[in-house]
């Protein structure tokens, strides 16, 4: 399938969604759109493991909403939802996805990358949720992401600033798991798909599952959810796969059964 705002490429047992809006691959409505079907079509994909969002060319992974066309005309509040729906998706998709911050990430780009389940972020690039400069706030839960992965306190100073990120203090903040070098990114997120792509798929799906409902409830709630998580798991082809090679002592082969 075609796509107008992004490029769907599979490698191996991966795919690479790449934003392509030159030249700051600014988000605006069909953008989300492409995106939302292409997650569709990645999850329906069984020879897909595990995903990778990246932006076109090297400065720039996402700018944000393009000015010029996303708050003119139309229901706001829908562009937002649909949005936020399209981000919270990529949050709960059932398998690892990997933003590739291969250039600048402020506004609804260090939103996407933080809906994100693992990032890597090209040492010179910065991240931010720059909206109050321009006298706005974020759209596509800015808000509520940015606190949940560095805590309350920088997150309100760097929200209320509208401060940009760099590298160094995103990495040591927890904000994102890597820093690459420049031009590496990409590669870097391919290497870390490669190991996703060893791991057993159902145990992978379960994690990312009870991790996310755990931090949107109480801790009883999520340690009951793990506990269930356990028992269906416990009952799988790669659970007695996994058992059997730890005391064979040789690698794993999971088969996602």
């Amino acid at each position: 399938m075609g796509y107008e705002t992004l490029i769907l490429t599979r490698e191996e047992s991966y795919a690479v969604i790449t934003l392509n809006r030159p030249p700051a691959n600014a988000i605006n409505e069909q953008l989300m759109r492409d995106l939302d079907a292409a997650l569709t079509e990645l999850e329906k994909d069984p020879a897909v493991l595990s995903v990778i969002i990246t932006g076109a060319g090297d400065r720039i992974f996402c700018g944000g909403a393009d000015l010029g066309s996303a708050f003119s005309g139309g229901n706001l509040e829908e562009f937002l939802k649909f949005g936020t729906g399209v981000l919270r998706r990529i949050e709960r998709f059932p398998k690892p996805v990997i933003a590739a911050v291969n250039g600048h990430a402020t506004g609804g780009g260090c939103e996407i990358a933080m809906a994100c389940h693992l990032r890597i972020l090209k040492e010179t690039a910065r991240m931010g949720q720059t909206e109050s400069n321009l006298g706005i706030i974020p759209g596509y839960g800015g808000t509520q992401r940015l606190p949940r992965l560095i805590g309350r306190t920088k997150a309100l100073e760097f929200l209320i600033l509208g401060t940009q990120i760099p590298g160094a203090d995103a990495l040591q903040l927890g904000l994102v798991n890597k820093l690459s070098k420049d031009g590496e990114t990409l590669n870097d997120a391919k290497a870390l798909a490669r190991q996703l792509g060893k791991r057993a798929p159902i145990a992978t799906r379960l994690i990312l599952e009870v991790v996310d409902e755990g931090l949107n409830t109480d801790i009883d709630h999520g340690l009951a959810a793990e506990i269930r998580a356990f028992v269906q798991v416990l009952k799988t082809e790669d659970a007695a796969e996994g058992i059997q090679a730890f005391f064979q002592k040789r690698p794993a082969e999971f088969k996602g059964k």
